[in-house]
């Protein structure tokens, strides 16, 4: 069972955005920037290119849903988009808020950002949701 597993599965406790009966949204632990959230699917696959074509396409939906709400959520000109997957063997996409290319440099993670302020923007962006 990978981490983002026993997220879902509330094993582990998460900054949740947004939930249906097939992908996860919440807030990266270690954020590129100030609202970086990952959506996964709730099927544990490791390569998201693996996925079927009907889910990924879901997926990307889902995703599109919760960027409108980001967006909405922090100040930032675009949500950036990232599929790295080498860091967790499950399948997950990066929604990084940006203003310009370089936000999305993965080399200058927060390691150790505000739990209240991650709760409370959390709520924000799932407030946000369509």
């Amino acid at each position: 069972m990978t981490i983002f597993s026993k997220i879902i599965a509330g094993d582990i406790p998460c900054y949740k955005v947004a939930e249906n009966d097939k992908f996860f949204a919440f807030l990266d632990i270690n954020p590129v920037n100030w609202g970086h959230t990952l959506v996964v699917p709730k099927e544990e696959t490791d390569y998201i290119f693996d996925l079927s074509d009907d889910t990924i396409g879901e997926m990307m939906q889902f995703a599109k849903k919760v960027a409108v709400a980001i967006k909405k959520a922090v100040e930032c000109r675009k949500v950036g988009m990232a599929v790295l997957g080498l860091e967790v063997p499950h399948a997950h996409i990066h929604l990084i808020p940006i203003s310009k290319e370089g936000d999305m440099d993965f080399s200058h993670k927060n390691a150790d950002p505000d739990p209240e302020k991650m709760q409370r923007l959390a709520a924000d962006i799932a407030s946000n949701l369509a």
